[in-house]
């Protein structure tokens, strides 16, 4: 036998709570003495969609943050549209001064810095956003297209670029004119990567007479080497500050239309690559930090509108994990669920526009079968209970006699019969709880959303406390004395709110670190678990944990979607159906949740 020790030159740390959690301690082996638990950490790195651009460019600038981005210029054909991103969706912002592409940004959304760049000639143009609209600013010492740039609006920095030729020109931002900076070691252009600040700035890749990887790092007054990107490329996006970059597609040719999708980040030493992005493309924009990004705009060879989030999230493989089960036996989305991973419920649902099934489905284990059917059709119904044992609230109904429906149903493992109604006919609510002890809160009412709590005791709903978060689109989880409630919309925007029940009033708990609606949640009011979801523009797989205070990341879904199904516990959970947007999904995936024992605290391998 090999201990870990022997294997890696380290011991496992003993320790009587977890470390943060962090990409500092990724890797990290340690055995938890308070749980009982051998840990890990390690790190999922992914992309997701996120809403389109309304204007298709390439060739343009950007600034800011993951959930508050600014995209500005570009072309073909030049434009001066500015746009602003929420997390969510885009929305028109003043245009520019000066109509140009190829240009360099950064800033923030509120205080953005654009520069260079071509009109029908290179630009010396400098414009600065205050939310709103531009102004000019100070002009660039020298006028040039495919520049890179960093810092803020007071403290800018730009260098290299193409003026009557290829320059290794660095200039200065104060937030009023330039000055001279120390030259790039290898001068460059073709929107070579960027990121960091006027003091502590990282330039990586661009073309000089072919594409290049090379890194250099600015102290505010001299550029000096660094570690080269894996992937030659010019006309790709950065993110991040000098010591935690991220490089995003670009040219891998020349002649400027090889577009890769690879991503790479930056320690300060060296590059890693990491995930491919969904759309590969060059000659696109970036902003945001090393583990949380966004990207937009770019060609391969034409002009997009897409935009996509990266997100770089940090978590104990003892947390569990998703694995694939049977798929669910027809194609629906917006579903009830009850039960637990070897004997789960699914009942009702959305088969398409205005339709709706009143199908039930019953779980081994292992595969679904046909159970009896729902008295009433209908979907984003709540569900609780067992699968001998079921109960199945609210709801809409379709076409051809489309409403909110306060139906009860109960079902003794054969078939639905009536159960009280509701005093609140409500959609996309949030239920927890038995057959004789079940719980029911918020929901559209169409119009509006709810606040309301009902309990029910087997035959009939009576009033609860109110939710502090007026929403619909939640999930919930617990008992009708210990209940959960998270996520879910107000309007247009997702929440990430939790609130537990005790019987009588809702209080706050900890907020899901992911907003979202359209989910599913397991568990219990102390061990929670929330799964799917979107949101509000991107459909998610993201799993959460919720310990009684707060919500902990763990490993995603296979499969993103929202408007899922969901039952069980925190240590094996069920997810099926839902939809991925555009299109349904049957997949039905188990959730084995974190390790609770262990008999020994050496790791040791054969």
């Amino acid at each position: 036998m090999t201990t870990y020790n022997q294997l890696a030159g380290l011991r496992v740390n003993y320790l009587g709570s977890d470390p943060t959690l962090n990409t500092g301690n990724e890797g990290q082996v340690w055995y938890n003495s308070t749980s009982g638990t051998l840990k890990s950490l390690v790190q999922i790195k992914t992309f997701s969609a996120g809403s389109n651009m309304s204007t298709a460019r390439q060739l343009l600038a950007g600034c800011g943050t993951q959930t508050a981005a600014l995209a500005f210029g570009g072309g073909p054909p030049n434009t001066n549209v500015t746009e602003e991103y929420s997390g969510y969706t885009w929305a028109a912002g003043g245009n520019l001064g000066t109509t140009r592409r190829s240009f360099a940004g950064a800033g923030t959304q509120t205080a953005g810095l654009g520069f260079g760049g071509f009109t029908t000639v290179n630009s010396n143009a400098t414009e600065e956003y205050d939310g709103a609209s531009w102004t000019a600013g100070g002009n660039l010492g020298t006028a040039r297209e495919a520049v890179g740039g960093a810092g803020t609006q007071t403290a800018g920095l730009g260098f290299g670029g193409y003026s009557t030729a290829v320059t290794n020109i660095t200039e200065e931002y104060d937030g009023s004119a330039w000055t001279a900076g120390g030259n790039l070691g290898t001068a460059r252009y073709a929107n070579l990567g960027n990121a960091g600040t006027q003091t502590a700035g990282l330039a990586f890749g661009g073309k000089t007479t072919v594409v290049t990887n090379v890194t250099e790092e600015y102290d505010g007054s001299t550029w000096t080497s660094g570690g080269t990107l894996n992937t030659a490329r010019s006309s790709l996006a950065g993110s991040g500050i000098q010591t935690s970059a991220v490089a995003f597609g670009g040219n891998t040719t020349p002649s400027g239309y090889t577009a890769p999708g690879a991503t790479e980040q930056y320690d300060g030493t060296s590059w890693t690559t990491v995930t491919s992005m969904t759309t590969a493309r060059r000659n696109l924009a970036g902003c945001g930090t090393n583990t949380s990004s966004v990207i937009f705009g770019g060609g391969n060879p034409n002009a997009s509108a897409a935009t996509e989030e990266f997100n770089s999230t940090i978590f104990s493989p003892a947390t569990g994990a998703w694995a694939s089960g049977g798929n669910y036996p027809t194609s629906i989305f917006e579903p009830g669920g009850a039960g637990t991973q070897t004997a789960a419920l699914g009942f009702g649902g959305r088969t398409g526009p205005g339709g709706q099934t009143n199908a039930t489905k019953e779980y081994d284990g292992s595969a679904w079968s046909a159970g009896g059917n729902l008295g009433t059709a209908r979907y984003l119904l709540a569900g609780a209970g067992t699968q001998t044992a079921g109960l199945g609230f609210g709801g809409y109904r379709g076409a051809p006699t489309s409403s909110i429906t306060n139906l009860t149903e109960e079902y003794d493992g054969t078939s639905w019969g009536p159960g009280g109604n509701m005093t609140t006919a409500r959609f996309g609510l949030g239920g927890a709880g038995t057959q004789t002890s079940a719980l029911a809160f918020g929901g559209g009412l169409n119009p509006g959303d709810s606040n309301a709590t009902e309990e029910y005791d087997g035959t009939s709903w009576g009033p609860g406390g109110n939710l502090s978060t007026t929403r619909r689109a939640l999930a919930g989880a617990g008992t009708q004395t210990a209940g959960l409630a998270f996520g879910g919309t107000t309007s247009t925007t997702s929440q990430s709110a939790t609130e537990e029940y005790d019987g009588s009033t809702w209080t706050a708990g900890g907020n899901l670190n992911t907003a979202r609606r359209q989910l599913a949640g397991a568990g219990t009011q102390t061990a929670g678990l929330a799964f799917g979801g979107n949101t509000g523009v991107i459909v998610t797989g993201t799993t959460e944990l919720y310990d009684g205070t707060g919500w902990t990341s763990a490993p995603p879904m296979g499969t993103a979607r929202y408007v899922l199904g969901g039952c069980g516990t925190q240590t094996a959970g069920l997810g099926f159906s839902g939809y991925i947007g555009p299109g349904v999904s049957v997949a039905t995936e188990e959730w084995s949740g974190p390790q609770t024992t262990a008999t020994a605290s050496t790791l040791t391998t054969s």
